[in-house]
């Protein structure tokens, strides 16, 4: 399997090349009792690292506070044979400036809404009211692709 697992593994420009793809994440952070909190998540790119905004009260922005340890999992393929995942671990930073605010929901817009352009500008100002945002400090990258095993 060791042999198995060097072939799955995508190269860093690979896991680029999926993660710049429109996929819905899974961001599990912990509970104050130790539980993980998972939840779907769209996600954007601030200065090329892995973005997430959130609402300020929502119980993932309240454990990150808490705790800021994150591992967010985007993964693609119905069958053994076309999975392909990546696994990001590190710590999720708070963005403090409005304007890398501003960036976030406009990169989530643009990958999951519509192309973004100023029209949309009110919009994203709207929907980023009450909300946080968080880049993800990867320490740890974690990634598969079957694709590469050929025919199962």
């Amino acid at each position: 399997m060791a042999n198995q697992r060097r072939e799955i593994t995508m190269s860093p420009e690979e896991v680029a090349a999926f993660l710049a793809e429109r996929h819905t994440a899974t961001m599990c952070t912990l509970n104050r009792d130790g539980s993980i909190h998972a939840v779907a998540m769209w996600y954007g790119f601030l200065d090329g690292r892995l973005a997430l905004h959130t609402k300020a009260r929502s119980q993932k922005a309240r454990n990150l506070a808490r705790d800021p340890r994150v591992t967010v999992l985007v993964e693609a393929g119905e069958r053994y044979e076309e999975l392909r995942g990546v696994e990001l671990v590190g710590t999720a930073v708070p963005v403090g400036d409005i304007r890398e605010l501003f960036a976030v929901g406009a990169s989530v817009f643009d990958r999951y809404v519509a192309p973004y352009t100023e029209a949309a500008r009110e919009a994203v100002e709207t929907t980023l009211r009450k909300r946080v945002a968080f880049v993800l400090d990867v320490e740890r990258t974690v990634s598969w692709d079957h694709r590469k095993l050929g025919a199962v």
